[in-house]
């Protein structure tokens, strides 16, 4: 509240997440009865005084219901040290619901719907959020940020606001609170085996021009075998997802698994639909032209990951789609033993038509949905300070990460290594104990964003080395805010799918020749027959609406 008032639409829109607001009393929606206003009533645990950099603790032990995204890779214990020492440090017990990976995005729709959600609702990929807005079983998290000055300070100090902007439904306010970088990490690119490459005089590609070129000349060199055959194309929704993801954005268009159906032109200045820009023809030509001269293998596009990672260890292919972790812990570890003097690198993202960028808004993680539950219990003031300790707070990330100095690691300065006897996802891989599985740091539901200094903590030598080349690339804009009203949000869901398939199943019927590239003007009919411009229409209108309330 400012002056006892309530805050016009227009004022919460260009307060961009309250930054400023550090009273206690209060900003509700103002549309949903006094209820969730008056917060005087809500700070039974809550610190009085409570700031940037300070430790919270609660006044009083509680206890907050949490859904947690089960793991495979490191199964939920009771027992592990986050917990306890979480308790010891805050005086919050969390009691998790955990839910397999597999199963959770289901599974949290059930519970929303049926209101037996949990307060705490984290592991939440926008937009997946918008889906229950409607229903107000969800907070307008935007109105209770006041409660969290590191979320705050982080906004600010980062200039995130057209980041938290971009997230905004309808009504101005936004309903995850998103994990927050201080800068864009880049994922997934090429990685080529170089010591083939220093065989046939070649130098790491730096362009897509480039990257054809090695592989007309291994290919060459090596006439029998596919000189790139890929994985990441089963269990995604996209074939050949990693590929498409930076491929597109050497092209300046969401594909793969960054695909979106609707993207910004800002030369044209309205919202157009991806499937049909010339940067998507461009990309899906690419992949036509390294498929028909059998540079790569068609089978990419199906086949497991665990059949392309084989087909490079069996020397049947040279190059493959790969993270840094994948990198060194499968493919550079399994080479080493199986081929002798085999080398693998990653090269920084080949440069396109779009020259060095990367797709903006990717300095939001996801996030943290709260039960509209959470905020009728008074000790709701006391779980906001404690979400935006744990999630926000320079202290309770490095703690989510790293666990307990002394015992789980040490540091000095910048430097952190992990105590004797504990691995983490490739280091120290004879120790007894692993710093996910047997203590539960290091866990994606807790961690996730924070300073470039934390985030790059755990970097080894070659994630250092393609994090510095991408941290020279810069970030496109982000995407202005288009919020749709729910029957729109509604209407849209019905033509997203069905145009989203087609553009999936016609990119792969252009990439392996099964359709000539000679009906691309037949394709986008197709996807107007299918309410393209209806889809792209909406979009724009939201747009024109969000402009003329925000003022």
């Amino acid at each position: 509240m400012m002056n006892g008032k309530q805050l016009s639409r227009r004022q919460i829109m260009a307060a961009a997440g309250f930054i400023g607001l550090a009273t206690l009393t209060g900003c509700g929606s103002g549309e949903d009865g006094g209820d969730s206003k008056d917060l005087s009533k809500k700070q039974n645990g809550a610190m009085k005084e409570y700031r940037a950099g300070q430790q919270f603790k609660a006044s009083k032990p509680l206890s907050f219901s949490i859904l947690h995204n089960n793991n495979p890779s490191y199964p939920m214990k009771n027992s592990w040290l986050f917990w306890k020492e979480l308790t010891r440090r805050t005086g919050i017990t969390l009691k998790p619901i955990a839910v397999p990976l597999s199963d959770y995005e289901k599974k949290r729709s059930v519970l929303i719907g049926a209101g037996d959600a949990p307060f705490l609702i984290p592991k939440t990929y926008h937009p997946s959020e918008a889906a229950f807005v409607s229903s107000g079983a969800i907070l307008p998290v935007s109105d209770y940020v006041h409660l969290m000055p590191h979320f705050q300070d982080k906004v600010r100090k980062w200039k995130l606001e057209p980041e938290l902007d971009s997230i905004r439904q309808s009504d101005g306010k936004y309903y995850l609170l998103p994990g927050l970088h201080e800068k864009v990490k880049s994922g997934y690119s090429l990685s080529l085996r170089t010591d083939v490459l220093d065989k046939l005089g070649l130098s790491l590609p730096t362009t897509w021009d480039q990257v054809y070129e090695v592989f007309k000349a291994i290919k060459a060199a090596y006439p029998d075998r596919y000189p790139f055959s890929d994985r990441w194309s089963t269990n995604t929704p996209f074939p050949a997802a990693a590929l498409l993801s930076y491929l597109g954005q050497a092209h300046g268009v969401k594909a793969g698994w960054t695909y979106d159906n609707i993207s910004f032109d800002s030369k044209a200045g309205e919202f157009v639909f991806t499937g049909a820009t010339d940067g998507y023809r461009q990309v899906v030509e690419y992949l036509r032209k390294l498929v028909a001269e059998k540079l790569m293998d068609p089978e990419s596009f199906t086949q497991p990951d665990d059949d392309a990672v084989q087909k490079l260890l069996g020397e049947k292919s040279f190059a493959i789609s790969a993270n840094p972790q994948e990198l060194v812990q499968n493919y550079r570890y399994n080479l080493e033993r199986q081929v002798k003097g085999a080398e693998i690198e990653m090269v920084p993202v080949p440069l396109g038509p779009a020259g060095p960028v990367v797709i903006g808004g990717a300095r939001l993680e996801n996030g943290v949905m709260i039960s509209t539950k959470a905020v009728k219990s008074d000790t709701f003031v006391a779980m906001m300070q404690f979400v935006d300790w744990l999630w926000y707070s320079d202290e309770g990330q490095r703690f989510s990460k790293w666990g307990v100095q002394g015992v789980t690691y040490t540091q000095a300065g910048s430097q952190y290594r992990l105590e004797p006897g504990i691995s983490l996802m490739g280091a120290n891989p004879d120790a007894p104990k692993d710093l996910q599985k047997d203590y539960g740091f290091f866990n994606g539901v807790f961690t996730y964003g924070g300073s470039w200094e934390l985030v790059s903590s755990s970097f080894g030598p070659d994630e250092k080395k393609f994090q510095d080349a991408m941290a020279q690339y810069r970030q496109l804009p982000i995407d202005p805010a288009h919020p749709l009203q729910s029957v729109e949000q509604e209407q849209a869901s019905l033509w997203d799918t069905p145009l989203r398939d087609h553009v999936t199943q016609n990119m792969l019927k252009f990439a392996l020749g099964k359709r000539p590239l000679s009906e691309w003007d037949d394709y986008v009919t197709e996807l107007k027959a299918k309410n393209m411009d209806q889809l792209v229409g909406l979009h724009n209108k939201a747009r024109e609406r969000f402009n003329k309330e925000k003022g």
